[in-house]
């Protein structure tokens, strides 16, 4: 794990703590394709089932990776391009029951996830060390574009780490 020139957000660290490697690109596709596989290997019939009452589904977990992880690329095109104007958060929960998840079909979200990742990696592939290195702040917390790569990668970890113990384990 790079070592960084600032605290590590609190809410971050279980996320940068659970990235096993230290160089980011190969990180983010070793870990795209290792979520890939998994969504791949759902049934259709399955992409409904939550685990608990008022927990997401399998399709919404799914689509809440997506949503985080565009939502993560942005903020670090934003500290990369020197941009210091704060961005807000954003409410998981909310956008969850709005990801229209449900309604669509298991292997078109695979298929969105795959191309998501896809333009993440071309992203970061064309940060600079320098540009990498710019901190900005978002949702209150300090953190740099690099940083952000990590946590996609940890929070995809993360899910995908629920998705195997909560959804899959039967």
């Amino acid at each position: 794990m790079p070592q960084f020139n600032f605290d590590l957000p609190e809410f971050y660290q279980r996320y940068v703590n659970a990235v096993e490697q230290d160089d980011l690109i190969p990180a983010l596709i070793t870990s795209g394709n290792e979520t890939l596989e998994l969504i791949r290997s759902v049934q259709e019939t399955s992409g409904a089932y939550a685990y608990a009452e008022d927990k997401w589904t399998i399709k919404e977990v799914i689509a809440h990776m997506i949503d985080a992880e565009r939502v993560f690329a942005y903020r670090a095109l934003w500290f990369a391009r020197n941009d210091k104007t704060d961005l807000p958060g954003f409410n998981e929960n909310d956008w969850a029951v709005e990801s229209n998840a449900n309604s669509r079909r298991l292997y078109k979200i695979a298929e969105e996830y795959a191309n998501v990742r896809a333009a993440t990696v071309d992203l970061f592939s064309s940060f600079s060390e320098n540009m990498l290195k710019r901190v900005g702040t978002a949702n209150g917390l300090q953190m740099s574009a690099e940083l952000l790569g990590f946590i996609i990668v940890g929070h995809e970890t993360h899910h995908r780490k629920v998705l195997l113990e909560r959804y899959l384990s039967n």
